[in-house]
């Protein structure tokens, strides 16, 4: 299966959700009997199979049932500024949050159970399950849980569609927490919902289905202190070029506090109100081009970086030259680095990096020096790119993720999605580059988050297809 990480789109049979062999789950004490350290607990651990640099006798876990192999909404987070793992599950009565302390997997505090709107009866088992994602506001960390149905429906009422969000302080303490604020958003329709906070503001993206993208046209950003929402239905009204140009399709990357990322179909993009993508173009990009009448793709944000992937001028014998690809400061749309790599911005391999659709997640080391979106990475810090693109004999990669010394965890890169074919998982050093490159063992875990409180945050399933989340410590 060719490795996809979308956001609000996750599928679980991807790399880091592969099928493996387990046993009783809980923490492991070690081979010499000495006193349990916050790694070490009474209970033997799940047999995996993880990357040299983590430790697979040391750590915990945890499963939940009920969880599709394919989902809309992701039911695990981790939170890393509090060093805790959060995750959703179904109670008795509703929904219950559980934050674990990534160290030592002991339950930090739960929330009250949730009453999460009644799924529409079109919905299916991928789209009821509730998510989880975190943002942090102004300094602060918040944990939001998210679900869509109906309120108030019954014999005598259609009820009303909305997206609920319920939303905690992640340094919360005991049992049965409440909410500090649950805000209830009205929506048309039976939208998909994606729910994202790359920015440091929720974004709550609407409509399509499962395999429609990541940005819909429309999308609710959200203040979790405030519990102001913002509604976007035609954002590229916003940015003050489009007013002299043909812009069609635009929607929002990312919510910021200084407003809306927005992205244009037909090219172009820019954070409304201080900036556009025109006065930041790298060197070897056209002003305007198959993509007119501006270049420019915005793939994503992380860490108060944008990526973005830029047409160039064909060769002299008419063949596409390969794009340029850059990455942009968030707040003022500053070059930080940029390289020519040939991942195409929309082709048939791919199945298009354009409008809503993205073939990758972007990722990032913890410490924001590296970052990545599959075979297009970068080195903040030397400010050089790093193509992991198929070339020559060499097959591509797709990036994961990405350890703060520059380890990075993925897969290849494969054109078939049949189901059943299980993907090489690979890691590379990126300050040595594409040749760097080695394949794991068979059946190897990838981590699907790299430093947890010095632990490697894994995703898999256990031998009755729940879903089990491992804590693996870094050696």
């Amino acid at each position: 299966m060719r490795v996809r990480a979308v956001a609000g789109a996750v599928l679980l049979a991807a790399v880091s959700l592969a099928s493996c062999s387990g046993e009783k789950e809980g923490g492991h004490k070690g081979s010499s009997g000495s006193a349990l350290n916050p790694f070490q607990q009474a209970k033997s651990l799940a047999k995996l199979s993880v990357p040299a640099a983590y430790d697979a006798r040391e750590g915990w876990d945890t499963t939940l049932g009920g969880v599709p192999k394919r989902v809309a909404n992701t039911p695990v987070a981790a939170v890393p500024g509090a060093g805790e793992v959060a995750s959703i599950q179904g109670a008795p009565n509703g929904y219950t949050t559980i934050v674990r302390a990534a160290d030592t997997g002991r339950i930090r505090w739960s929330s009250a159970p949730w009453n999460i709107p009644t799924p529409d009866d079109g919905d299916d088992d991928e789209s009821q399950t509730p998510g989880l994602t975190v943002v942090d506001q102004d300094g602060r960390e918040y944990i939001v849980a998210y679900a869509h149905g109906v309120r108030g429906k019954d014999a005598l009422h259609d009820g009303t569609a909305v997206v609920s969000l319920a939303v905690y302080a992640a340094d919360g303490h005991g049992a049965s927490v409440k909410p500090l604020r649950q805000i209830d958003l009205r929506v048309k329709g039976e939208p998909m919902v994606r729910v994202s906070a790359d920015g440091g503001r929720v974004l709550v993206g609407l409509g399509g289905d499962i395999d429609s993208g990541m940005y819909p046209e429309q999308s609710i950003a959200v203040d979790v202190v405030t519990g102001r929402s913002t509604a976007y239905d035609h954002p590229h009204d916003l940015l003050s070029p489009c007013g002299q140009a043909d812009c069609a399709g635009g929607r929002v990357i990312a919510a910021t506090p200084d407003g809306p990322l927005i992205g244009v179909d037909n090219g172009g993009f820019g954070l409304a109100g201080h900036w556009f993508s025109d006065s930041v173009r790298p060197r070897g990009t056209e002003r305007t081009g198959d993509l007119a009448p501006f270049n420019g793709l915005a793939y994503g944000v992380i860490h108060g970086q944008v990526l973005a992937g830029w047409q160039t001028p064909d060769e002299e014998n008419g063949t596409a030259a390969d794009p340029v690809w850059s990455v942009h400061d968030l707040r003022t749309g500053r070059l930080q680095a940029s390289m020519t790599c040939g991942y195409g911005l929309n082709n048939e391999i791919n199945a298009g990096n354009y409008g809503s659709n993205r073939e990758y997640s972007v990722v990032a080391s913890p410490d924001g020096r590296y970052l990545a979106a599959g075979p297009v990475a970068f080195d903040l810090q030397s400010k050089k790119g790093v193509c992991l693109a198929k070339s020559g004999s060499r097959k591509g990669l797709a990036i994961v993720s990405i350890r703060d010394d520059g380890t990075a965890y993925g897969a290849v890169q494969q054109d078939s999605t049949a189901d059943g074919t299980e993907p090489v998982t690979v890691q590379v050093d990126l300050n040595a580059g594409p040749d760097a490159a080695r394949a794991l063992g068979s059946g190897t875990t990838v981590p699907f988050v790299t430093s947890v409180k010095g632990a490697g945050l894994f995703l898999s399933r256990d031998n009755n297809g729940a879903l089990r989340v491992s804590l693996r410590r870094e050696r």
